[in-house]
């Protein structure tokens, strides 16, 4: 958002992340990112919330609960096509716009040492599917097809769209 010409207050919140049954990733996303939103009292500023899965072989990855559930993401992940769904929400007022975007990621065959490495590093101990693409998880990604913003967390271009067009009300 800084580098879009804003200046943030970040404000953390604690909220229920799990999944509802039979929610898929979309839902979610979109579901927590407004809930995020709703937490934050600040009517006379924009707020801009959002929440990140990745979804594999039809199975939402989010924060890992360990190191051994870090790795056993991470040992699914290499080698493969997996998507990252983020979902935002903008509040202002009482004005709430909600969407999503969905980016295509593919790893790199990650051999046991690379996966030890990397674990060790701590990043992939808060991050969904147990990696950060802005950080030294970009090591393990091949490819991205679509948002790179929105692996990172949040997809800018529709988030600072949307902001720019509510502020020139």
């Amino acid at each position: 958002m800084q580098r879009a010409g804003f200046a943030p207050l970040v404000h953390p919140v604690d909220i229920d992340e799990s999944h509802n049954p039979g929610e898929g990733a979309v839902a979610l996303v979109e579901r927590l990112a407004e809930a995020k939103a709703a937490s934050i009292d600040q009517p006379e500023h924009p707020v801009v919330a959002g929440d990140t899965v990745v979804s594999f072989e039809q199975q939402l990855l989010g924060k890992p609960a360990d190191s051994k559930h870090a790795r056993r993401m991470l040992e699914s992940l290499s080698d493969r096509e997996h998507q990252v769904t983020s979902g935002w929400c903008l509040r202002w007022g009482s004005d709430t716009q909600v969407g999503h975007v969905v980016t295509l990621v593919r790893f790199k065959r990650l051999s046991s040492s690379q996966i030890d490495a990397y674990l060790e590093t701590g990043e992939p101990f808060d991050k969904a599917g147990s990696y950060g693409i802005q950080g030294e998880g970009r090591a393990l990604v091949e490819e991205v097809r679509g948002s790179w913003s929105n692996v990172v967390g949040l997809p800018l271009c529709p988030v600072v769209r949307l902001l720019r067009e509510l502020m020139e009300r």
